[in-house]
């Protein structure tokens, strides 16, 4: 592939320290997928909000990700900003706010993310009208799905288009329904979605069974690694750390621990982007070799680790695999 502009400005000027990893990165990750990987994405953080899309969206039609894995707050906030992104606020002074100003912006109806204040009415309320719609349709029917496959119902079913405030090209949600992706949420219940959907199941309107477990996603996800890791395997993208990272890289050693399958092979790629100080306290602090201690990567398998922040590492790995 003939690189593009930026793909070549990077592997010009980036050689070194971190700049160097970004780029050994993305060379390992386009070499995995040439090679006939897969690779899983995990999205952790607020990559929705602040608007990854813009070149995730390609990547998952392109087909550079095959299967993602998202914190609930994710998986609903490229919805909000495609639906409301008209009445989102930037504050470019956000470390100087003081409390009585976060209260005001409170009291407005907008819910801060760093520099983003994200409109509740617009954004959340939107989606709920329709969500719970689906969520209810489901119960009648005696049904159930994973929280991803009610937004897809949404999305797919047209009824979100006339709030679209944004080119749906640049939604990777839209990207990710149109194609079916396979997506985990560890708990999801940590979202908006999920604290509307806790609420209606408190107040016995809905329940609790009606949406699948996170429980459900992890044996989904053994199945779905069994099938899918002959040849070259399954490569792991992370982007931050916690739950969105934690518990899709956990269904190896459950595999081969619990369930005893010891011909299952380990992910074979791994980069993680991360400004969270190395130690060996923390999950997204640690390095790669630990995860060698449980399991979950091989002595052989690729790994990078870019110390920096994604919203700015991010799109240029995924430009240098788009050859942009």
């Amino acid at each position: 592939m003939n690189k593009g502009p930026v793909s070549q400005f990077i592997t010009h000027h980036y050689r070194h320290f971190n700049a160097a990893a970004l780029v050994d990165a993305a060379k390992g990750y386009e070499t995995h997928l040439l090679e006939g990987g897969k690779m899983m994405v995990t999205l952790a953080g607020a990559m929705s909000t602040a608007e990854l899309g813009i070149s995730l969206a390609e990547m998952i039609r392109q087909d550079k990700i095959h299967i993602i894995s998202c914190t609930g707050a994710n998986l609903e906030e490229d919805i909000m900003n495609l639906v409301a992104h008209d009445h989102y606020e930037r504050l470019p002074n956000w470390r100087d706010l003081t409390p009585q100003e976060e209260w005001d912006l409170l009291e407005r109806g907008l819910n801060r993310v760093t520099d983003t204040c994200i409109p509740e009415e617009e954004a959340f309320r939107r989606i709920q009208k329709h969500i719970h719609q689906a969520w209810k349709d489901a119960e009648a029917k005696g049904e159930r799905y994973y929280p991803h496959e009610y937004m897809y119902q949404i999305l797919n079913s047209g009824v979100m288009k006339e709030y679209y405030q944004i080119d749906p090209k640049n939604s990777w949600m839209i990207a990710a329904a149109e194609k079916n992706l396979p997506i985990v949420v560890g708990g999801w219940e940590d979202s908006t979605m999920g604290n509307i959907f806790a609420s209606y199941v408190y107040k016995g309107e809905l329940q609790a069974s009606t949406m699948k477990s996170g429980i459900e996603y992890m044996v989904w996800l053994a199945n779905y690694y069994k099938e899918n890791s002959a040849g070259k395997g399954i490569g792991f993208f992370q982007i931050g750390g916690g739950i969105a990272g934690d518990f899709p890289i956990c269904v190896v050693p459950m595999m081969y621990q619990d369930l005893e399958m010891h011909e299952i092979p380990f992910w074979s790629y791994f980069a993680q982007i991360s400004d969270s100080t190395t130690s060996y306290g923390s999950y997204s602090g640690a390095t790669p070799n630990e995860k060698i201690t449980w399991g979950k990567l091989d002595i052989h398998t690729p790994k990078y680790i870019i110390e920096s922040d994604a919203t700015i590492v991010a799109p240029l790995v995924f430009a240098y695999v788009l050859g942009w």
